[in-house]
């Protein structure tokens, strides 16, 4: 099955307030936190695939339990290296697929194919209405440069977190704690948008607030009815 293992059911574009979030409910929004990868911009492994292989082949190299991809990527993403990640995919799966990864890896560029529709705007707006604008994501050190390189919706952010440089990962509550530390926000007026449902837990755990993101105008309703005073989708007759 494509996609990462283990992610549990969550509504989409909904305030999560769990756990330690509870604690939030009904106070004001100064700070909102994204993931990066489906939620700024669109990342498609497949799309770096697309000129050397085969859909089947590609459906299967994206399928965890075939070829470890996902597993490889949370180690890389956690601070592991390229070589590390291709080593465990080498050691749970053996050779069939570090060419595939290998390539993946050398066009990973190809892999970022835009920014979500909607996105830059909804930055821009909750920069203009005074809210501070932070990234945190899962996202291995040297794929990362690539990112900055080729999304300039990464530099609208005030500030980011990045798994791959301090170590830890999503959805461990350290590494929300040591975001909110860098930022210099409070947990209980953030809310962090994210498009895995794990991520959002662990946000939660945290004491933020979780939107789980598929729409961007959806998004955007979301953030309006927690108070931010940003333009609604219009309707014209």
């Amino acid at each position: 099955m494509r996609g990462w293992p283990g992610d549990p059911d969550m509504p989409y574009d909904t305030v999560q307030a769990n756990a330690q979030a509870s604690n939030a409910q009904g106070m004001p929004v100064t700070d909102v936190i994204f993931d990066f990868g489906n939620v700024l911009l669109f990342w498609d492994p497949a799309a770096a695939l697309v000129p050397r292989y085969e859909r089947d082949t590609i459906e299967r190299f994206l399928d965890n339990s075939v070829s470890g991809f996902y597993d490889a990527n949370d180690l890389m993403d956690g601070g592991g290296s390229l070589d590390d990640g291709i080593a465990m995919m080498r050691e749970a799966h053996g050779e069939t697929w570090i060419g595939v990864m290998r390539y993946y890896l050398e066009h990973f560029e190809d892999s970022l194919i835009g920014t979500v529709p909607g996105a830059r705007m909804l930055i821009n707006d909750l920069k203009d209405a005074g809210i501070g604008v932070w990234g945190l994501s899962n996202w291995q050190r040297d794929t990362f440069g690539i990112a900055q390189e080729h999304c300039d919706i990464l530099h609208q952010l005030d500030d980011a977190v990045v798994s791959g440089f301090v170590e830890m990962r999503k959805p461990d509550r350290d590494i929300y704690e040591l975001a909110l530390r860098r930022f210099g926000i409070e947990a209980r007026t953030s809310v962090f948008i994210d498009d895995k449902a794990m991520n959002i837990l662990g946000a939660n755990n945290a004491g933020l607030r979780g939107i789980r993101f598929s729409d961007p105008q959806r998004l955007r309703a979301a953030l309006i009815a927690l108070g931010i005073g940003i333009a609604p989708v219009r309707s014209v007759q």
